[in-house]
């Protein structure tokens, strides 16, 4: 089909907006990364745009060689497996219990449910009531709050509704019994709204930083994303430094001479080894998103 000059027109003013947006998103993310290649001392003198000026990797050897970075990149990954798949489950199994019609007191759950998406007790009675379960300064501080979501839990509700109560039906005449059911019929056919909340739970797991920040103590247990979030407000940046040179004072005035590493430039190495593993997973999961999200909205 022949396009129109006006159509024209307005296709290449199309393209050249999507282009900048495009560009406006992916820009300071490569800045970052820019930056965090960069020599320290050139770094604080500003202008880096798009390449480093002072090519070093210096930042990533002084990362990678701190066991605490180390250590709190397994935690955040391990804090991620965990609460993702238990909050799945979780959330997925009340989800398929409300989408059974008939289920007694029914509105009186939704009603609860959503009550509690609008209105909290605050942050002091939270602290106050997991210090009483004796979640503080442990790993299940990250994960137990979050089990349940809510908004998660209607997604899958309406899901379940959608599908076909004749495959339930046929299933239990075969013999399965209700978790039969879950797990061998509903389950597989749940693919897309399973992987789409998946990596929205994954994606809030990994970057949160401020139930660390405010339960734990213990730097043995701390996310990197706290981890990050301390090199930025303190001068943690120097204590890292001195990790990975062992404490040797030869090594340390080695690094200050040269000047290679800076708060900026190390805290942006963290922040690109922080933001990497989601930025991989991403693409692999991102064609079930529209199918998963929709298909779960279509009914109330």
């Amino acid at each position: 089909m022949k396009l129109s000059t006006e159509d024209k027109i307005l296709r290449t003013f199309i393209y050249i907006f999507l282009l900048l947006l495009g560009f406006a998103a992916a820009y300071p993310f490569w800045n970052s990364l820019v930056i965090s290649f960069n020599s320290g001392l050139d770094t604080s003198l500003g202008g880096i745009t798009f390449w480093p000026r002072q090519f070093t990797l210096d930042n990533y050897r002084v990362v990678f060689a701190d066991d605490r970075l180390l250590n709190s990149f397994g935690i955040s990954v391990l804090r991620t497996l965990a609460g993702t798949s238990l909050s799945i489950f979780f959330t997925g199994m009340l989800g398929y219990g409300l989408s059974k019609k008939g289920v007694a007191f029914y509105k009186f759950y939704m009603l609860f449910f959503i009550f509690t998406m609008f209105f909290s007790g605050g942050l002091i009675p939270s602290f106050v009531i997991n210090r009483s379960l004796g979640l503080t300064n442990s790993f299940w501080i990250m994960i137990i709050p979050f089990i349940i979501n809510i908004w998660n839990m209607i997604i899958f509700r309406s899901f379940f509704r959608e599908i076909p109560d004749g495959l339930e039906e046929s299933a239990k005449l075969d013999g399965c019994s209700n978790f039969g059911v879950l797990f061998r019929i509903i389950v597989p056919i749940s693919g897309p709204v399973i992987a789409t909340l998946s990596l929205f739970v994954a994606v809030f797991h990994w970057n949160d930083w401020l139930t660390a920040t405010i339960y734990i103590n213990k730097q043995g247990l701390m996310p990197i994303q706290s981890l990050l979030q301390q090199v930025l407000n303190s001068n943690l940046a120097r204590e890292v430094l001195q990790q990975a040179t062992g404490g040797n004072a030869a090594a340390m005035n080695q690094f200050n001479n040269a000047q290679t590493i800076s708060t900026k430039s190390l805290s942006m190495a963290i922040m690109i080894v922080a933001t990497l593993p989601i930025i991989v997973v991403y693409p692999f999961l991102q064609r079930f998103f529209v199918k998963g999200v929709t298909v779960g909205s279509l009914k109330g």
